[in-house]
Protein backbone atom coordinates (compact mmCIF):
# COMPACT_ATOMS: atom_id res chain seq x y z
CA UNK A 1 0.00 0.00 0.00
CA UNK A 2 1.67 3.39 -0.88
CA UNK A 3 0.56 6.98 0.12
CA UNK A 4 0.76 8.40 -3.48
CA UNK A 5 -1.60 7.01 -5.77
CA UNK A 6 -0.17 6.39 -9.47
CA UNK A 7 -1.79 8.89 -12.32
CA UNK A 8 -5.14 7.86 -14.04
CA UNK A 9 -5.32 4.97 -10.83
CA UNK A 10 -8.10 5.37 -8.15
CA UNK A 11 -8.74 4.38 -4.61
CA UNK A 12 -11.44 1.91 -4.00
CA UNK A 13 -12.92 -0.48 -1.41
CA UNK A 14 -12.81 -3.90 -2.29
CA UNK A 15 -16.86 -4.59 -1.32
CA UNK A 16 -17.00 -1.50 -4.23
CA UNK A 17 -15.73 -3.57 -6.74
CA UNK A 18 -16.22 -7.52 -6.18
CA UNK A 19 -19.45 -9.39 -4.70
CA UNK A 20 -18.03 -11.50 -1.83
CA UNK A 21 -20.02 -14.82 -0.91
CA UNK A 22 -19.38 -17.47 2.10
CA UNK A 23 -19.04 -21.01 1.85
CA UNK A 24 -20.59 -23.72 4.18
CA UNK A 25 -20.67 -27.73 4.95
CA UNK A 26 -23.57 -29.85 4.93
CA UNK A 27 -24.17 -31.85 7.67
CA UNK A 28 -21.63 -34.98 7.35
CA UNK A 29 -23.85 -36.87 9.43
CA UNK A 30 -26.79 -37.15 6.65
CA UNK A 31 -25.47 -39.14 3.69
CA UNK A 32 -28.06 -37.87 1.29
CA UNK A 33 -26.18 -34.28 1.60
CA UNK A 34 -22.84 -36.29 -0.16
CA UNK A 35 -21.70 -37.94 -3.07
CA UNK A 36 -24.00 -35.89 -5.40
CA UNK A 37 -22.55 -34.06 -8.86
CA UNK A 38 -21.92 -30.76 -6.79
CA UNK A 39 -18.32 -30.11 -6.86
CA UNK A 40 -17.16 -28.48 -3.31
CA UNK A 41 -13.92 -27.40 -2.17
CA UNK A 42 -11.76 -27.03 1.10
CA UNK A 43 -9.06 -24.96 1.96
CA UNK A 44 -7.03 -28.03 2.61
CA UNK A 45 -7.15 -29.45 -1.01
CA UNK A 46 -5.17 -25.70 -2.37
CA UNK A 47 -2.35 -26.76 0.38
CA UNK A 48 0.88 -27.48 -2.41
CA UNK A 49 -1.43 -26.64 -4.89
CA UNK A 50 0.50 -24.87 -8.07
CA UNK A 51 -1.75 -24.11 -10.48
CA UNK A 52 -3.93 -20.73 -11.37
CA UNK A 53 -7.16 -22.82 -12.32
CA UNK A 54 -9.13 -25.08 -10.60
CA UNK A 55 -11.89 -27.90 -12.54
CA UNK A 56 -12.25 -30.41 -9.78
CA UNK A 57 -12.41 -31.17 -6.41
CA UNK A 58 -11.87 -33.86 -3.76
CA UNK A 59 -15.76 -33.63 -2.23
CA UNK A 60 -19.44 -33.84 -4.18
CA UNK A 61 -22.35 -32.75 -2.67
CA UNK A 62 -26.16 -33.10 -3.14
CA UNK A 63 -28.66 -30.30 -4.06
CA UNK A 64 -30.25 -31.43 -0.93
CA UNK A 65 -27.18 -31.19 1.32
CA UNK A 66 -26.23 -27.13 -0.75
CA UNK A 67 -29.65 -26.39 -0.01
CA UNK A 68 -29.75 -27.36 3.81
CA UNK A 69 -26.05 -25.16 4.32
CA UNK A 70 -24.85 -21.58 3.80
CA UNK A 71 -22.68 -23.31 0.70
CA UNK A 72 -23.23 -21.40 -2.38
CA UNK A 73 -22.63 -22.79 -6.54
CA UNK A 74 -20.29 -19.74 -7.52
CA UNK A 75 -20.23 -19.66 -11.45
CA UNK A 76 -16.72 -20.26 -13.16
CA UNK A 77 -14.39 -17.68 -13.58
CA UNK A 78 -15.15 -16.76 -9.91
CA UNK A 79 -12.01 -16.46 -8.12
CA UNK A 80 -12.20 -18.36 -4.30
CA UNK A 81 -9.30 -17.22 -1.50
CA UNK A 82 -8.75 -19.06 1.76
CA UNK A 83 -9.60 -16.97 4.40
CA UNK A 84 -8.64 -19.76 7.62
CA UNK A 85 -5.67 -21.05 9.02
CA UNK A 86 -3.85 -21.11 5.83
CA UNK A 87 -4.69 -17.59 4.33
CA UNK A 88 -4.62 -16.18 0.58
CA UNK A 89 -4.17 -19.28 -1.33
CA UNK A 90 -6.21 -18.19 -4.66
CA UNK A 91 -7.60 -19.90 -7.34
CA UNK A 92 -10.19 -19.31 -10.03
CA UNK A 93 -12.38 -22.36 -10.77
CA UNK A 94 -13.17 -23.11 -14.08
CA UNK A 95 -16.91 -24.97 -13.41
CA UNK A 96 -19.09 -24.34 -11.16
CA UNK A 97 -18.52 -25.19 -7.42
CA UNK A 98 -19.55 -24.67 -4.04
CA UNK A 99 -16.63 -24.24 -1.15
CA UNK A 100 -16.71 -25.16 2.65
CA UNK A 101 -16.47 -22.05 5.24
CA UNK A 102 -13.26 -21.60 4.73
CA UNK A 103 -13.19 -19.29 1.79
CA UNK A 104 -14.05 -15.98 0.49
CA UNK A 105 -15.50 -16.39 -2.50
CA UNK A 106 -15.48 -13.52 -5.13
CA UNK A 107 -17.51 -12.56 -7.95
CA UNK A 108 -15.76 -9.10 -9.58
CA UNK A 109 -18.48 -6.72 -10.23
CA UNK A 110 -16.56 -3.60 -11.40
CA UNK A 111 -12.68 -4.55 -11.63
CA UNK A 112 -10.84 -6.94 -14.26
CA UNK A 113 -10.80 -10.44 -12.81
CA UNK A 114 -7.15 -11.56 -13.73
CA UNK A 115 -6.18 -8.13 -12.59
CA UNK A 116 -8.17 -9.08 -9.10
CA UNK A 117 -6.63 -12.60 -9.12
CA UNK A 118 -3.19 -11.14 -9.27
CA UNK A 119 -3.65 -8.24 -6.93
CA UNK A 120 -4.19 -10.47 -4.21
CA UNK A 121 -1.97 -12.97 -4.93
CA UNK A 122 0.31 -9.54 -4.34
CA UNK A 123 -1.09 -8.82 -1.38
CA UNK A 124 -1.27 -12.15 0.26
CA UNK A 125 1.16 -10.63 3.34
CA UNK A 126 -1.04 -8.20 3.90
CA UNK A 127 -4.33 -9.98 4.25
CA UNK A 128 -2.75 -12.45 6.79
CA UNK A 129 -1.51 -9.19 8.71
CA UNK A 130 -5.71 -7.84 8.99
CA UNK A 131 -6.90 -11.42 9.81
CA UNK A 132 -8.07 -11.79 13.39
CA UNK A 133 -9.11 -14.85 15.82
CA UNK A 134 -7.86 -16.21 19.03
CA UNK A 135 -8.04 -19.90 18.32
CA UNK A 136 -6.89 -19.59 14.08
CA UNK A 137 -6.81 -16.42 12.33
CA UNK A 138 -9.82 -15.72 10.00
CA UNK A 139 -10.20 -12.98 7.22
CA UNK A 140 -13.85 -12.44 8.07
CA UNK A 141 -15.47 -11.31 4.60
CA UNK A 142 -17.05 -7.63 6.14
CA UNK A 143 -13.45 -6.90 6.86
CA UNK A 144 -11.86 -8.16 3.45
CA UNK A 145 -14.93 -5.75 2.02
CA UNK A 146 -13.24 -2.47 3.90
CA UNK A 147 -9.84 -3.34 2.55
CA UNK A 148 -8.35 0.22 0.53
CA UNK A 149 -7.12 -0.96 -3.25
CA UNK A 150 -5.41 1.11 -5.58
CA UNK A 151 -6.56 0.05 -9.39
CA UNK A 152 -6.10 1.69 -12.77
CA UNK A 153 -9.56 4.01 -13.22
CA UNK A 154 -9.50 2.08 -16.92
CA UNK A 155 -10.65 -1.11 -16.33
CA UNK A 156 -8.94 -2.09 -19.80
CA UNK A 157 -5.37 -0.70 -18.82
CA UNK A 158 -6.15 -3.25 -15.69
CA UNK A 159 -7.46 -6.02 -18.45
CA UNK A 160 -3.71 -5.46 -20.24
CA UNK A 161 -2.17 -5.94 -17.07
CA UNK A 162 -4.08 -9.26 -16.23
CA UNK A 163 -3.34 -10.69 -19.51
CA UNK A 164 0.57 -9.45 -19.28
CA UNK A 165 1.48 -11.39 -16.22
CA UNK A 166 -0.94 -14.10 -16.76
CA UNK A 167 0.93 -14.87 -19.97
CA UNK A 168 3.93 -16.13 -17.55
CA UNK A 169 1.17 -18.29 -15.43
CA UNK A 170 -0.40 -19.50 -18.97
CA UNK A 171 3.47 -20.47 -19.96
CA UNK A 172 3.98 -22.80 -16.86
CA UNK A 173 1.02 -24.35 -17.13
CA UNK A 174 1.28 -25.03 -20.55
CA UNK A 175 4.62 -26.44 -19.87
CA UNK A 176 3.62 -28.83 -16.71
CA UNK A 177 1.27 -30.46 -19.11
CA UNK A 178 4.31 -31.28 -21.21
CA UNK A 179 6.37 -32.48 -18.33
CA UNK A 180 3.43 -34.60 -17.21
CA UNK A 181 2.59 -36.73 -20.59
CA UNK A 182 6.76 -37.01 -20.21
CA UNK A 183 6.59 -38.47 -16.90
CA UNK A 184 3.83 -40.45 -17.90
CA UNK A 185 5.56 -41.81 -20.94
CA UNK A 186 8.54 -43.12 -18.52
CA UNK A 187 6.23 -44.42 -16.36
CA UNK A 188 3.86 -46.34 -19.23
CA UNK A 189 7.67 -47.60 -20.14
CA UNK A 190 8.20 -48.89 -16.50
CA UNK A 191 5.13 -50.80 -16.32
CA UNK A 192 5.77 -52.48 -19.33
CA UNK A 193 9.28 -53.56 -18.39
CA UNK A 194 8.93 -54.29 -14.99
CA UNK A 195 4.94 -54.87 -13.88
CA UNK A 196 3.74 -56.44 -16.64
CA UNK A 197 6.71 -58.61 -17.40
CA UNK A 198 7.06 -62.26 -16.19
CA UNK A 199 9.85 -61.13 -12.83
CA UNK A 200 9.58 -65.10 -10.84
CA UNK A 201 13.69 -65.21 -12.15
CA UNK A 202 14.27 -62.25 -10.16
CA UNK A 203 15.39 -61.49 -6.56
CA UNK A 204 13.12 -59.84 -3.86
CA UNK A 205 14.73 -56.92 -2.31
CA UNK A 206 14.23 -54.80 -0.01
CA UNK A 207 14.94 -50.78 -0.16
CA UNK A 208 17.36 -51.08 2.17
CA UNK A 209 19.15 -53.03 0.50
CA UNK A 210 20.12 -50.91 -2.55
CA UNK A 211 19.15 -47.55 -0.82
CA UNK A 212 19.93 -45.53 2.63
CA UNK A 213 16.59 -43.02 3.39
CA UNK A 214 18.58 -40.62 5.05
CA UNK A 215 16.00 -38.17 7.31
CA UNK A 216 15.69 -34.76 6.87
CA UNK A 217 17.03 -31.65 9.03
CA UNK A 218 14.88 -30.16 11.90
CA UNK A 219 15.67 -26.87 12.24
CA UNK A 220 14.18 -23.78 14.17
CA UNK A 221 12.46 -20.75 12.58
CA UNK A 222 14.91 -18.69 12.77
CA UNK A 223 17.30 -20.59 10.63
CA UNK A 224 14.77 -20.18 7.84
CA UNK A 225 15.27 -17.37 5.84
CA UNK A 226 13.18 -15.87 2.19
CA UNK A 227 16.58 -15.03 0.50
CA UNK A 228 19.79 -16.19 2.06
CA UNK A 229 21.35 -19.55 2.80
CA UNK A 230 21.09 -23.04 1.12
CA UNK A 231 17.74 -24.08 -0.98
CA UNK A 232 15.86 -26.17 1.63
CA UNK A 233 13.04 -28.77 -0.03
CA UNK A 234 10.25 -28.87 2.02
CA UNK A 235 6.72 -30.24 2.12
CA UNK A 236 5.05 -27.33 0.50
CA UNK A 237 6.84 -28.04 -2.75
CA UNK A 238 5.22 -31.24 -2.86
CA UNK A 239 2.28 -30.95 -5.49
CA UNK A 240 -1.09 -32.95 -4.64
CA UNK A 241 -0.77 -36.50 -6.29
CA UNK A 242 3.52 -36.50 -6.48
CA UNK A 243 5.68 -34.17 -8.54
CA UNK A 244 7.59 -30.85 -7.32
CA UNK A 245 7.16 -27.08 -7.55
CA UNK A 246 10.08 -24.73 -6.75
CA UNK A 247 7.17 -22.29 -5.50
CA UNK A 248 7.83 -21.27 -2.17
CA UNK A 249 11.64 -21.94 -1.63
CA UNK A 250 12.86 -21.43 1.70
CA UNK A 251 16.17 -20.94 2.34
CA UNK A 252 18.11 -22.51 5.39
CA UNK A 253 21.02 -20.33 7.36
CA UNK A 254 22.32 -23.19 10.08
CA UNK A 255 24.74 -25.97 10.30
CA UNK A 256 23.77 -29.20 8.66
CA UNK A 257 25.49 -32.72 8.49
CA UNK A 258 26.42 -34.13 4.85
CA UNK A 259 22.94 -36.59 4.85
CA UNK A 260 20.99 -33.72 4.75
CA UNK A 261 22.06 -32.66 1.46
CA UNK A 262 20.99 -33.60 -2.02
CA UNK A 263 21.95 -33.33 -5.70
CA UNK A 264 19.91 -32.35 -9.03
CA UNK A 265 18.62 -36.02 -9.86
CA UNK A 266 18.10 -37.72 -6.34
CA UNK A 267 15.10 -39.22 -5.18
CA UNK A 268 13.13 -37.28 -2.49
CA UNK A 269 10.29 -38.01 -0.43
CA UNK A 270 7.61 -36.43 1.39
CA UNK A 271 7.07 -37.91 4.94
CA UNK A 272 4.42 -35.72 6.19
CA UNK A 273 0.82 -34.93 4.59
CA UNK A 274 -1.38 -31.86 5.94
CA UNK A 275 -4.10 -32.77 2.90
CA UNK A 276 -6.97 -35.03 4.83
CA UNK A 277 -6.39 -37.36 1.45
CA UNK A 278 -3.11 -38.08 1.70
CA UNK A 279 -2.25 -36.87 -1.30
CA UNK A 280 1.27 -36.31 -0.97
CA UNK A 281 2.37 -38.31 1.92
CA UNK A 282 4.73 -41.39 0.15
CA UNK A 283 5.31 -39.64 -3.31
CA UNK A 284 8.50 -39.15 -4.85
CA UNK A 285 9.60 -36.32 -6.40
CA UNK A 286 13.04 -35.56 -8.24
CA UNK A 287 15.69 -33.05 -7.27
CA UNK A 288 15.62 -30.61 -10.32
CA UNK A 289 18.72 -29.18 -12.10
CA UNK A 290 19.00 -24.94 -11.21
CA UNK A 291 21.80 -23.86 -12.23
CA UNK A 292 22.20 -21.30 -9.07
CA UNK A 293 22.06 -23.80 -6.79
CA UNK A 294 24.38 -26.19 -5.78
CA UNK A 295 23.78 -27.47 -2.45
CA UNK A 296 20.54 -28.18 -1.47
CA UNK A 297 18.77 -29.02 2.01
CA UNK A 298 15.93 -31.04 2.68
CA UNK A 299 13.96 -30.45 5.46
CA UNK A 300 12.65 -33.06 8.73
CA UNK A 301 9.40 -33.89 6.78
CA UNK A 302 12.00 -35.33 3.51
CA UNK A 303 13.78 -37.94 3.64
CA UNK A 304 16.21 -38.51 0.63
CA UNK A 305 17.26 -41.93 -0.87
CA UNK A 306 21.23 -41.94 -1.66
CA UNK A 307 21.93 -44.99 -4.15
CA UNK A 308 23.89 -46.14 -6.83
CA UNK A 309 23.20 -44.38 -10.43
CA UNK A 310 22.04 -47.77 -11.86
CA UNK A 311 19.26 -47.55 -9.33
CA UNK A 312 18.15 -44.23 -9.82
CA UNK A 313 15.76 -43.90 -12.23
CA UNK A 314 14.17 -47.60 -11.50
CA UNK A 315 13.60 -46.78 -7.35
CA UNK A 316 12.04 -43.41 -8.60
CA UNK A 317 9.08 -44.71 -11.14
CA UNK A 318 8.80 -47.72 -8.32
CA UNK A 319 8.09 -45.16 -6.04
CA UNK A 320 5.81 -43.85 -8.77
CA UNK A 321 3.00 -46.96 -8.65
CA UNK A 322 0.26 -46.69 -6.75
CA UNK A 323 1.16 -50.21 -4.88
CA UNK A 324 3.96 -47.58 -3.42
CA UNK A 325 2.02 -44.90 -2.49
CA UNK A 326 -0.90 -46.51 -1.48
CA UNK A 327 0.86 -48.54 0.99
CA UNK A 328 2.92 -45.77 2.25
CA UNK A 329 -0.05 -43.69 2.51
CA UNK A 330 -1.98 -46.23 4.53
CA UNK A 331 0.99 -47.04 7.13
CA UNK A 332 1.47 -43.45 8.59
CA UNK A 333 0.01 -42.52 11.43
CA UNK A 334 -1.08 -39.64 13.14
CA UNK A 335 -4.62 -38.37 13.18
CA UNK A 336 -4.29 -34.50 12.26
CA UNK A 337 -0.99 -34.54 10.25
CA UNK A 338 -0.27 -37.51 8.87
CA UNK A 339 3.61 -38.95 9.61
CA UNK A 340 5.62 -41.84 7.38
CA UNK A 341 8.34 -43.60 9.51
CA UNK A 342 11.48 -44.01 7.06
CA UNK A 343 11.38 -47.83 7.99
CA UNK A 344 8.56 -48.27 6.04
CA UNK A 345 10.16 -46.95 3.35
CA UNK A 346 13.33 -48.88 4.03
CA UNK A 347 10.99 -52.16 4.34
CA UNK A 348 9.53 -51.84 1.21
CA UNK A 349 9.65 -55.11 -1.14
CA UNK A 350 10.07 -55.44 -4.64
CA UNK A 351 11.45 -57.52 -7.54
CA UNK A 352 15.06 -56.76 -8.54
CA UNK A 353 15.78 -56.81 -12.30
CA UNK A 354 19.42 -57.82 -13.49
CA UNK A 355 21.80 -55.21 -13.82
CA UNK A 356 21.50 -55.17 -17.78
CA UNK A 357 18.16 -54.52 -17.64
CA UNK A 358 18.52 -51.66 -15.84
CA UNK A 359 21.23 -50.63 -17.68
CA UNK A 360 19.04 -50.90 -20.43
CA UNK A 361 15.89 -49.20 -18.74
CA UNK A 362 18.13 -46.04 -17.18
CA UNK A 363 19.00 -45.65 -20.99
CA UNK A 364 15.86 -45.39 -22.32
CA UNK A 365 14.28 -43.02 -19.77
CA UNK A 366 16.79 -40.74 -18.54
CA UNK A 367 16.73 -38.66 -21.45
CA UNK A 368 13.03 -38.18 -20.47
CA UNK A 369 13.86 -36.76 -17.19
CA UNK A 370 16.34 -34.58 -18.69
CA UNK A 371 14.31 -33.02 -21.21
CA UNK A 372 11.48 -32.91 -18.21
CA UNK A 373 14.32 -31.19 -16.10
CA UNK A 374 15.09 -28.26 -18.75
CA UNK A 375 11.32 -27.89 -18.62
CA UNK A 376 11.14 -26.99 -14.44
CA UNK A 377 14.23 -24.94 -15.21
CA UNK A 378 12.53 -22.50 -17.72
CA UNK A 379 9.46 -22.93 -15.43
CA UNK A 380 11.40 -21.58 -12.22
CA UNK A 381 12.94 -18.40 -14.64
CA UNK A 382 9.48 -17.87 -15.70
CA UNK A 383 8.29 -18.05 -12.09
CA UNK A 384 11.05 -15.34 -10.94
CA UNK A 385 10.20 -13.05 -13.88
CA UNK A 386 6.24 -13.03 -12.89
CA UNK A 387 6.87 -12.22 -9.33
CA UNK A 388 9.25 -9.52 -9.79
CA UNK A 389 7.34 -8.19 -12.11
CA UNK A 390 4.07 -8.50 -10.25
CA UNK A 391 4.59 -5.77 -7.34
CA UNK A 392 5.82 -3.28 -10.22
CA UNK A 393 2.92 -3.77 -11.89
CA UNK A 394 -0.05 -3.46 -8.87
CA UNK A 395 2.00 -0.50 -7.77
CA UNK A 396 2.00 1.65 -11.39
CA UNK A 397 5.57 1.46 -11.52
CA UNK A 398 5.95 -0.03 -14.77
CA UNK A 399 3.47 -0.24 -17.68
CA UNK A 400 2.40 -2.38 -20.66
Amino acid sequence: MQNQIPKNWQKVKLGEVVNVYGGGTPSTQISSYWSGNIPWLTPAELTNYDSRTIAGTASYVTESGLQNSSAKVMPENSILLTSRATIGNVVINTIPMATNQGFINIEPKKVDRDFFYYWLKNNRKYLNQIAIGSTFPELSKSVFKEIDAEIPENIEVQERIGKFISAFDEKIEVNNKIAKTLEEMAQTIFKKWFVDKNKSSWEIKKIKDIAKVNKGLSYSSKEISDSKGLPMINLANFLRGGGFSAGGIKFYTGKYKQTNLVKPGDIVIAMTDLTSNREVIGHPARVPSYSHWDKIIVSLDVCSLETEDIFVEFLYYLMLTRGFSYLMASSAGGTNVAHLSPKFVESYEFPLPDNETLKKFQSCVAPIFRKKNLIEIENQKLAIMRDLLLPKLMKGEIHV
